[in-house]
C-alpha cells in the first residue's frame, strides 16, 4: 500500500515530497562540505542525486517509505533530505481497534543537512514535524532511528531529542564507506511521545 508523502509545514523549514525537481538543490547542498557526510549516504553529483531520488520514489511506490526534501522557509533553498522508511503493518485480527491502520511502526532516517543548517533549528523542527505526523496522524506505536555506531554527532542528536538507546545491531547495514556497519538503535514509543514532543518544543523555543 503506497503511503502518500504530505507537506509538513514548520516555522523554520518545511518538508515537501522528494522529487526530481530537487536534484540540483541536493547536489548544491552536498557539495559545499562533503567531509560532513562521512557516515551518511549523500548524493554528490547529479547522477547520484537522480539515482538517490529514484530509489526513494521506488520505495514510496512499494509502500515502504515517504521521502522528503528539507526546504528552508525564508528563501525556499533545499538544505537536505530525510524520510520515513521500513514501514511496518502488523497483522491485527479483524475487529481489533488497530485493524486496517496504515502504519504500525516506522523508521526515520536518511537524514542529512547542509553545513549552514547544522546547529540551527532545522533538525529539531524536522524531527518534531515527522514525529508529530507519525504518532498523531498515523498513530504509530513505535518510531526507530538507527545510525552508524561510529557517528557520535548523530547519536548525540538522537539522544538530545529523546530517543532511547536499545543497543547495537552488528553488521546491520552497508555503511557509507562500504563495510558492514554496526548500527546504534534508538526508539521512541507512543507512551513517550507527549514528553518527547514537549522536549522538542522547548528546544525549538531555545533555538
Amino acid at each position: 500500500m503506497k503511503i502518500e508523502t504530505p507537506v509538513l509545514h514548520g516555522k523554520h523549514i518545511r518538508l515537501e515530497p522528494l522529487g526530481h525537481r530537487h536534484v540540483d538543490g541536493l547536489v548544491a547542498t552536498a557539495e559545499v562540505d562533503p567531509s560532513l557526510y562521512q557516515w551518511s549516504p549523500v548524493p554528490k553529483s547529479r547522477i547520484e542525486a537522480t539515482t538517490y531520488i529514484e530509489t526513494a520514489l521506488a520505495w514510496q511506490d512499494a509502500g515502504t517509505a515517504a521521502p522528503f526534501a528539507t526546504v528552508r522557509v525564508e528563501d525556499g533553498v533545499v538544505i537536505g533530505s530525510t524520510r520515513f522508511f521500513n514501514m511496518e503493518r502488523w497483522s491485527w485480527p479483524m475487529g481489533h481497534p488497530r485493524y486496517g491502520h496504515a502504519v504500525d511502526a516506522c523508521e526515520i532516517g536518511y537524514s542529512w543537512l547542509s553545513r549552514s543548517a547544522i546547529r540551527t533549528a532545522a533538525n529539531t523542527e524536522a524531527k518534531l514535524l515527522m514525529l508529530t505526523h507519525a504518532f498523531e496522524s498515523w498513530q504509530v506505536l513505535r518510531v526507530c532511528l538507527h545510525t552508524d555506531v561510529r557517528n557520535q554527532r548523530s547519536r548525540a542528536a538522537i539522544e538530545r531529542i529523546g530517543g532511547k538507546f536499545e543497543g547495537v545491531l552488528r553488521a546491520h547495514r552497508m555503511a557509507a564507506d562500504f563495510i558492514a556497519r554496526d548500527s546504534a538503535r534508538y526508539s521512541i514509543v507512543a507512551a513517550e511521545w507527549p514528553d518527547v514532543k514537549q522536549r522538542l518544543n522547548q528546544l525549538l523555543d531555545q533555538a
